[in-house]
């Protein structure tokens, strides 16, 4: 893990960490020179936080222990901000405006590369070109990068579904078996719907590919396949809304991906699809 990652780690479980917990990523975020040249005793002693909750928070990251934290965030200093904001001022023309955003995006997108799993990219890609049924899935907002998911992968050999009906989708999960794979995208991954659909897919034993923000969250326990979005809320725009361009960008992963691995068959499935497109031009 780059020590770059540790800030994107923190603030990918942050929401869902204890109190205490909470205390210390704080403080990890705000004092960076002083963790890496202080004792695990003696910050503590300053947060008020027992050794060991803080060697566990070490762990949580991904660490070994304190040491090993401590070389990591050696290497380059952590940010000291949770998050970015565009800064949009009333004063801004709309190309000025419209620049912002993009910067903003420009981050999350990179943010949610310095996080990508190549374990888990693997496991996801072996989970989709394996199974017979692929079953796209995600309410509200996350229904929208469900369907452009589906859109994208009836160009690939694989069968797919996708339904925007709630209910429908439930439906759909109960169909699954274990020769199949479902994608189940929530940002906030603590969304009921989507956590009851979640249980649905599992109970029937198919593979589950989760794409969220946050990796401590109910719907992320789910997981065959972990992938992270990430996205900085604005004075404009909330969390949900920014992570949709993350979202997508994974999909797209996955998709290219597939599209490699089936070889000869994404081939002349991605023709056929272009023919029938192709007819309805002018």
């Amino acid at each position: 893990m780059k020590t770059q990652d540790i800030n994107l780690k923190i603030k990918s479980i942050y929401r869902d960490l204890s109190s205490k917990e909470k205390m210390i990523a704080d403080f990890i975020l705000l004092h960076p020179e002083e963790v890496m040249h202080g004792t695990i005793s003696n910050i503590s002693d300053t947060i008020q936080v027992a050794d060991a909750t803080f060697f566990r928070f070490c762990k949580r990251l991904g660490y070994n222990g304190f040491q090993d934290f401590k070389i990591a965030l050696a290497s380059e200093k952590v940010s000291s901000s949770l998050s970015i904001h565009e800064n949009i001022s009333k004063e801004d023309n709309e190309l000025l405006m419209a620049q912002k955003v993009f910067d903003s995006n420009i981050k999350s997108l990179n943010d949610t590369k310095k996080l990508l799993d190549e374990q888990e990219l693997i496991k996801a890609v072996q989970f989709l070109t394996a199974a017979k049924t692929i079953g796209f899935f995600g309410v509200g907002g996350s229904s929208i990068i469900a369907m452009d998911a589906y859109h994208k992968f009836l160009r690939t050999p694989l069968n797919s579904t996708y339904t925007q009906d709630t209910h429908i989708q439930m439906m759909q999960a109960s169909r699954l078996t274990e020769n199949d794979c479902a994608i189940i995208i929530s940002h906030s991954g603590i969304t009921k719907d989507t956590i009851q659909l979640a249980e649905i897919i599992k109970e029937k034993k198919a593979k589950a590919i989760i794409i969220t923000s946050y990796s401590l969250s109910p719907l992320a326990k789910f997981a065959d396949a972990l992938l992270l979005s990430t996205a900085e809320e604005t004075d404009y725009r909330s969390e949900a809304l920014t992570s949709r361009i993350t979202q997508l960008s994974l999909i797209d992963a996955l998709f290219v991906s597939v599209m490699f691995k089936t070889g000869d068959f994404a081939t002349h499935s991605l023709e056929e699809v272009r023919k029938v497109i192709s007819q309805t031009k002018l």
